[in-house]
């Protein structure tokens, strides 16, 4: 009987512990923030591109980039660089590549010394910088096509889940002299759902 008895709570601590494990994993899945960018080409309004962000992979670029977004940062700011096939780049409130908030953030990514295996395929987000690892600040882009030479190199922290045909189009304009769009492809807003994560301090350089 004690043998027997043995053997049940050993079942029983297993499924407890599978059962923790599970709710652990739906407490994670259910804190990813969601945010939608709003956008324009000249007149013509988009669909709504919605992405997910990951904490877990590049904590302070997310905390940044939701606080930035939060405080109406980006809203009305173009995406000052597109390259077909590659990637769209915003994020710079001089328009020019050369602005930021006035401040960097670490760099979240593997030859900085910070483990982030998301690779830069298809929809991901990715924060732009200089050459300077710790330069990154408000600039940030959307990859295009896959582009996973980029891996290790930049701090990604999210990924496209609604609105690829938007994706599409913006990075099919024309434009001109240094890869900048003729007409404006504007962010007109960002909105954030939080579902639960909860936003830490910002650690700035």
């Amino acid at each position: 009987m004690k043998k027997v008895a043995g053997i049940l709570l050993a079942i029983m601590l297993v499924f407890s512990l599978s059962a923790c494990n599970q709710k652990t994993e739906e407490e994670t899945m259910s804190k990813i923030p969601v945010v939608t960018i709003s956008t324009k080409i000249g007149d013509k309004e988009l669909a709504d591109m919605k992405l997910e962000l990951y904490p877990e992979k590049a904590p302070n670029t997310v905390a940044n980039f939701i606080s930035l977004a939060q405080d109406g940062y980006y809203d009305g700011l173009i995406f000052h660089r597109i390259i077909p096939e590659f990637m769209i780049q915003g994020g710079d409130p001089t328009g020019t590549g050369a602005g930021g908030p006035g401040y960097g953030i670490k760099g979240e990514f593997a030859i900085n010394g910070f483990e982030n295996d998301l690779s830069h395929t298809r929809g991901v987000i990715s924060m732009a910088r200089s050459q300077m690892p710790d330069s990154a600040g408000s600039q940030f882009f959307i990859v295009h096509k896959d582009s996973k030479f980029l891996d290790g190199q930049y701090a990604a922290f999210g990924m496209l889940i609604e609105g690829e045909e938007s994706l599409d189009e913006l990075a099919t304009v024309e434009t001109g002299m240094m890869d900048k769009p003729v007409s404006d492809c504007v962010m007109t807003k960002i909105t954030v759902e939080l579902n639960g994560y909860e936003l830490p301090e910002v650690e700035k350089n």
